[in-house]
């Protein structure tokens, strides 16, 4: 082999595997995040329902790390606001609203998350939307169960027999 040839050998080498590694790195603009799930949980048992987003880390997250996510209201107002510290080796985060009312079926929510580090630079924000394929009117409005052995609640079991489930007329329309 002519050392011109060993030359341009190595060269192309060195670019295929050049191109190879730049494929497999993340775009600068990603965030060390990527949203994986969400959807809204309604529990029946308690009557509440919530937002539920997952995210997948892609790449090393600093310690004292925060998220801080704003949920849509569905009953209108100011947006929900959580703030969750962030451990450097959780695979998987889940942030979950506090509980909502007047979650309307097909209506898309929005929902805003920015993930800010100990010296509250931010690291990496996300929006997204949220629509559920249920309206809250299928949950009570009271819960169903009280205390920690899931007591039946008085207020809608009531002791004549009767059953309260509760209606919410105050959301928006």
């Amino acid at each position: 082999m002519t050392m011109r040839r060993i030359i341009l050998t190595a060269i192309g080498a060195g670019i295929v595997a050049g191109l190879t590694l730049s494929g497999c790195q993340r775009k600068d603009d990603q965030g060390p995040t990527e949203l994986t799930g969400r959807i809204f949980v309604f529990n029946y048992r308690v009557a509440s329902a919530t937002y539920m987003i997952t995210l997948k880390k892609i790449a090393p997250i600093p310690d004292g790390t925060i998220a801080v996510a704003e949920f849509e209201n569905p009953a209108g107002g100011d947006p929900l606001v959580i703030h969750e510290k962030i451990y450097s080796f959780w695979d998987k985060i889940t942030l979950e609203s506090p509980d909502l009312r007047c979650v309307r079926k097909d209506h898309p929510y929005s929902v805003s998350i920015k993930l800010v580090d100990a010296s509250n630079k931010t690291l990496q924000t996300l929006k997204t939307e949220v629509k559920s394929d249920l309206d809250q009117t299928v949950l009570p409005t009271k819960p169903l169960v009280v205390g920690p052995a899931y007591t039946a609640n008085p207020d809608v079991f009531k002791g004549d027999g009767s059953v309260d489930y509760g209606h919410d007329n105050a959301c928006p329309a």
